[in-house]
């Protein structure tokens, strides 16, 4: 079984030096008092690919022999791989073609063509990383071109693990609790096993979106297992599969693994943007997102969240906002009978609503031959704690029709 060397990191690490920032280690005053204690952010999402998948990109590429590497590169990712690939392949004067899902937010796709210029080809394939992972396997075949897997490759795992390095070096303190993003298990393979071997008492811990456990899963069933369906929101780190030497390393070193909510992740990315003005991505934030669920274990002691990248795309602000206030329980969504005459909907708001609560989302069609007639409205509270008084207003005064929020077939049309 393969196992991490920390020599080839530290030969990583020289490679790496004027390509990959030394991202900071910084103490982040908001989240210790939040949980009485000590936590540190490893800044990631500042390199200059804004995340750190530049390492393990650039650290496979320049391992390839010269002479296979002129035929060119292949990747496959959901963003942030591939925009490490295409800086490497712009760095190196390399060829590469870059296979992403063709749901990839419209800023990832954007940043991968402008690092890697007239060096990169981007083919948008299939709806997730697998879908474009399997057609790039089947280019790189035909062409007889190099493929840079995300995270299943030693060179790349290497790489991500410079990461670790660089975390005992900067930290002036010992590290009880560390928190890494699980999406293949390229970084969360990497960063476990230096700390296994130069910080064997730290307590690893692996996180991933509750709607793609891969590794969680995999780990309970004691091997490597493929999901059917995944769900996509946290598009860094949603696959159906781990990678096979990832899995076999993670199942090693990590303490456990936790998941955590697509909405609690929503609600974090707001919270370090309104609190520290930090730009996060959806699973930049999950290792801050599952603190809530270690709130005693971990006070008191001294915690590093790996933050792992910042590829946000402005245009999901709305959805990240509102799949935040589904989570938190103030957002609700409701078939609502109004009666067909003059003076209804005024009635609604003035007996039914909350002096703090807002309706947000309102669809109507009157229907001429009925009495009453649906309309299907969003509202969003004062208080998480105001909705069970809500819904009895609304059955009480004979407007309750039917509550969507727990539906998923209905609901998906709204959210």
């Amino acid at each position: 079984m393969y196992k991490v060397k920390l020599s080839d990191v530290k030969d990583a690490a020289k490679r790496l030096e004027g390509v990959a920032l030394c991202s900071p280690l910084t103490l982040n005053e908001t989240q210790s008092r939040e949980f009485g204690t000590s936590i540190y952010f490893k800044r990631e999402d500042l390199q200059q690919v804004r995340s750190y998948k530049i390492r393990g990109a650039y650290n496979k590429i320049s391992c390839i022999p010269t002479d296979v590497l002129k035929k060119g590169v292949v990747c496959a990712s959901a963003g942030n791989h591939a925009q490490g690939v295409a800086y490497s392949c712009a760095r190196k004067q390399v060829r590469g073609m870059i296979f992403m899902p063709t749901p990839t937010p419209k800023q990832k796709i954007a940043q991968v063509k402008m690092f890697g210029g007239a060096y990169v080809d981007v083919v948008l394939h299939g709806d997730t990383f697998d879908d474009a992972s399997k057609k790039a396997l089947a280019y790189c075949k035909e062409h007889e071109m190099q493929f840079v897997h995300p995270f299943d490759d030693q060179k790349v795992i290497e790489g991500q693990a410079t990461i670790g390095l660089e975390i005992l070096e900067q930290s002036k303190v010992g590290i009880d609790y560390l928190f890494l993003p699980v999406g293949g298990g390229g970084v969360s393979s990497g960063v476990s096993s230096v700390f296994k071997a130069l910080s064997p008492k730290t307590k690893i811990i692996g996180v991933e979106p509750a709607g793609a456990p891969s590794m969680s899963v995999s780990m309970a069933n004691g091997i490597n297992t493929e999901l059917q369906d995944i769900e996509k929101f946290v598009d860094g780190a949603s696959v159906k599969r781990v990678g096979d030497l990832n899995f076999s390393i993670c199942k090693e070193n990590l303490a456990e693994m936790a998941t955590v909510h697509e909405g609690k992740i929503c609600q974090t990315i707001l919270d370090m943007y309104n609190k520290d003005a930090i730009v996060v991505e959806p699973a930049g934030a999950m290792t801050v997102a599952v603190l809530d669920q270690y709130r005693e274990v971990i006070k008191g002691k001294n915690v590093v969240c790996l933050v792992s990248g910042s590829n946000n795309d402005i245009t999901r602000t709305e959805e990240i906002k509102e799949r935040a206030l589904l989570h938190g329980g103030v957002k609700h969504y409701f078939i609502v009978r109004f009666p067909q005459r003059a003076g209804a909907l005024k009635e609604f708001i003035e007996k039914v609503l909350g002096p703090k609560d807002d309706i947000t989302h309102f669809e109507y069609s009157k229907k001429q031959s009925s009495t009453n007639a649906p309309a299907v409205v969003g509202i969003e509270l004062g208080s998480a704690s105001d909705f069970s008084g809500l819904k009895q207003r609304m059955v009480d005064y004979h407007f309750f029709g039917e509550y969507l929020n727990d539906k998923p077939d209905l609901f998906q049309f709204l959210v």
